[in-house]
């Protein structure tokens, strides 16, 4: 079974996969132990439905670059099995190739099935089919959950559950006979390696427990003979259309992984190290942007995400570098005052050493074995030998990289995109009011559509008499909707929408427009779109989505006429979706009904189309959609996801003090970006493109312009530290030269990357001088800030600040 470097497997269990088929994997309450090596375990998550195949081979090498031993994945149920007992492995949905790509870089690998995995994900993973299964029942002791459940576990190699223990409780004893089923199905699968249930309390035997959370180190299994587990780690956090942009600082990230090790930590896993995309209709929420970057060490298209992966790949080589002392080692704490700890992990040969000072506004000057310490605020220093510190977690020496996009320099690409369109034809539903099938009551979303488009268009007709009072009063349809989009036809015209707004997607709003009825049949025909189904909670899988009852028509605010229990009929999906106009093989045979000139702007349910040249070079793609309004993206018949660029991130969100690393972080701290589009560019993989001509394809719900939509690149502008004496520093372009010096002082120079400013008390050494000798026209240069290569300042604290610019090649 052992044959992909399977460390763990997760159901709310995770299996650990190895490098050779003979491993032997077991455990004590301090270690991993792989062929009797006690181990510590440092992981990352990356979702490998939420990049691409190509993408794969690069982003595991950085994920080995930086320090990882293992890399931790999910297997999205619903991906893999859309329709029961139809698979599909295909494209990023290849499990082995993506296994082998661990394996061929010497990683394990953590496998979390599932079959519910949270993540964002659309319905946590969950094909909505099994929802719809007569007599199913989700996530507790039910036959018919659990015969699929087990068919789809058995078929991945043995996985099941994530995340029960957190809301098992609502499901009673029927919960925790389901938990005791799951534990003795993965046990008798006999994979050879351990299980865990991520979030499980003392689970049943023989399940690991795990911990999950921003900070972990106060965290004890409840058996003392389980090791410390820490399967998410949050990077950051999510991001919600209309939210701000989420933010931990590198210092903080740092700390939470040092203090977890510091206090007895044998595994921990960043949740995530590369988020990535939510393709197609893969996000969950509801109301989950398409970007699933989560402020990772590698960014959404891949790139370092400094400072945050340098600052952590000089962690993850401190800590690895004393793995024998803290698997091995007798432990001690001396508390040092004033809330600094020394913790002393000691062998007979040899004794490592963390300081940490817990407060998070007062830095400690401490003494310790007779030699001082400077430890900040809310940090930890770590000394391999109990004597120098090497590595600090609020000290970061590794570099700043200042991503920019650059327009898109393909041969011949015209300045302006050349566009032509087609209508969404909605006659047959919003004035016809055909569909596919009636009934005399509103179905929930999830029932009538089993996830095969967000739109789902629901009608029904009335009959007005000449003598119904409502023929010559002033009428209001009022329309109960469960917290996503709903558009609104009243006898073939557009009456209006309304969405939730943001931090109430989970709640239903009412929509109200006045009508005019007319003598005889009156149709109403609303289109309910939803944006990704609920994904997290207990009982999620019952939380509605689409319309719900009572619609109604209310004259002069006080008569109503309950419309709920009408002959309904409905219609999934949209014309141009099941039509394909998004396909280039499908779209070509039908050109001749896209019209080139005029192109309407701001018109609802419009198609528009263009040609592009693939942008020269190797780094990511992108393309911005400012200007337009909600809908869908295709390149070349591959779908980039939902856009939204018009949902602009709620004011309020954002603070006005500066982002302090020193506290517990929260996803509301350290928030960006607020008064802007909550997400405005969209990742163009280069696996979608081709060298000759691409297609774009976008489908307006809202209306909006395309005429601002631009290709463009994602790389590094340019490049800063700001760091201590004493330090080893690099800076790097990666693959482009250094082009310019832009700033370089030492001493105490202020501001931050991008605008940094002398101070009086600098250098009056040339940095800058001295920089340009040593790092023009390289693509990284390297040295230590020492004062007799840049002078002695006027301050006690001395830091060395540089920004450089890196070479446009495109110019």
């Amino acid at each position: 079974m052992n044959i992909f470097n399977l460390l763990f497997t997760a159901f709310i269990f995770s299996f650990i996969l190895f490098h050779s088929n003979a491993l032997n994997v077991t455990h004590d309450s301090r270690s991993i132990i792989i062929d009797g090596n006690h181990r510590i375990i440092l992981s990352g998550s990356i979702h490998y439905p939420r990049s691409t195949a190509q993408m794969w081979p690069d982003l595991i090498r950085k994920a080995k670059e930086g320090g990882l031993d293992a890399v931790e994945t999910y297997v999205f149920w619903n991906a893999h099995e859309p329709t029961r007992r139809q698979y599909d492995f295909s494209g990023n949905l290849d499990l082995i190739r993506f296994l082998k790509t661990i394996q061929d870089q010497g990683l394990y690998a953590i496998l979390r099935i599932g079959p519910y995995t949270c993540a964002e994900w659309n319905y946590g993973g969950f094909p909505v089919w099994l929802h719809n299964m007569p007599g199913v029942s989700l996530r507790t002791k039910n036959d018919v959950f659990m015969n699929e459940m087990k068919n789809f576990t058995t078929l991945i190699v043995d996985m099941v559950e994530n995340e029960y223990g957190n809301v098992m409780e609502p499901y009673g004893d029927e919960g925790k006979s389901y938990i005791n089923w799951c534990a003795q199905m993965a046990d008798s699968l006999d994979i050879g390696v351990p299980w865990i249930m991520c979030q499980q309390a003392a689970p049943p035997k023989p399940m690991l427990e795990t911990c999950n959370g921003w900070y972990c180190d106060e965290y004890k299994p409840k058996d003392p003979n389980t090791p410390k587990l820490w399967t998410e780690n949050w990077t950051g956090w999510f991001k919600s259309w209309g939210g701000a942009d989420p933010f931990r600082t590198a210092e903080d990230l740092a700390y939470s992984v040092a203090r977890f090790f510091q206090k007895g930590g044998t595994l921990q896993n960043y949740y995530m190290y590369h988020g990535g995309t939510n393709f197609g209709r893969t996000s969950g929420g509801p109301y989950i942007t398409t970007t699933y970057d989560y402020n990772a060490p590698l960014d959404e298209y891949g790139n370092l995400n400094q400072p945050k992966w340098g600052h952590l790949k000089q962690l993850h080589d401190v800590l690895h570098s004393i793995e024998y002392i803290l698997t091995n080692g007798d432990v001690k704490n001396e508390k040092l005052g004033n809330l600094v700890m020394a913790t002393i992990y000691e062998t007979k040969e040899k004794s490592s050493c963390f300081l940490s000072n817990t407060n998070t506004k007062i830095d400690a000057n401490v003494n310790f074995g007779g030699i001082n310490y400077f430890v900040p605020a809310w940090s930890i220093s770590i000394l391999p030998d109990c004597r120098e510190e090497a590595y600090n977690t609020a000290k970061v020496s590794a570099q700043t990289s200042l991503m920019i996009k650059k327009l898109n320099k393909a041969e011949d690409e015209p300045s302006s995109l050349k566009w032509m369109w087609r209508p969404e034809l909605i006659e047959s539903t919003s004035v016809q009011g055909r569909g596919d099938v009636s009934v005399n009551k509103i179905v929930d979303q999830k029932d009538m559509a089993n996830d095969a488009s967000d739109y789902l268009w629901y009608m029904t007709s009335i009959n007005v008499a000449k003598d119904d009072p409502m023929l010559n009063g002033t009428v209001t349809l009022r329309v109960n909707d469960t917290g996503h989009v709903l558009h609104a036809f009243f006898n073939g015209e557009y009456i209006g929408s309304q969405w939730s707004k943001y931090g109430n997607n989970n709640v239903t709003y009412v929509f109200e427009r006045n009508v005019n009825l007319s003598l005889g049949k009156n149709l109403i025909s609303l289109l309910s779109v939803t944006v990704g189904f609920k994904n997290y909670g207990p009982m999620f899988d019952l939380v509605g989505a689409g319309i719900t009852s009572p619609i109604e028509l209310v004259l002069n605010k006080n008569v109503v006429k309950d419309l709920s229990s009408n002959k309904w009929t409905y219609k999934v999906g949209l014309n141009g979706i099941s039509n394909k106009f998004f396909d280039t093989d499908c779209a070509s045979k039908s050109s001749s009904k896209w019209v080139s000139d005029p192109i309407p702007v701001d018109k609802n349910f419009t198609w528009y189309k263009t040609t592009f040249k693939a942008p020269l070079g190797n780094k990511p793609v992108v393309v911005d959609l400012l200007g337009l309004g909600k809908g869908m993206a295709w390149v070349n018949g591959h779908s980039l996801g939902r856009y939204w660029p018009s949902y602009i991130a709620d004011k309020q969100l954002c603070k006005t003090e500066t982002c302090d690393y020193r506290g517990r972080y929260s996803d509301s701290k350290c928030v960006s970006k607020c008064g802007e589009p909550t997400q405005r560019w969209y990742h163009v993989p280069r696996s979608f493109l081709k060298d000759s001509e691409n297609t774009l394809v976008l489908f307006e719900e809202f209306g909006g312009n395309p005429s601002g939509v631009q290709f463009q690149t994602v790389e590094i502008g340019s490049v800063c530290i700001n760091t201590h004496e004493g330090k080893e520093v690099e800076l790097s372009c990666q693959d482009r030269p250094i082009s310019k010096i832009k700033f370089a002082s030492f001493g105490s120079p202020q501001g931050v990357c991008g605008s940094f400013d002398k101070s009086e008390f600098d250098s009056e050494v040339d940095a800058l001088s001295i920089l340009e000798k040593e790092c023009l026209g390289k693509e990284s240069c390297s040295f230590k800030i020492t004062e007799e290569k840049f002078g002695r300042p006027s301050c006690e604290v001395k830091k060395l600040a540089v920004e450089v610019v890196c070479e446009d090649f495109t110019l």
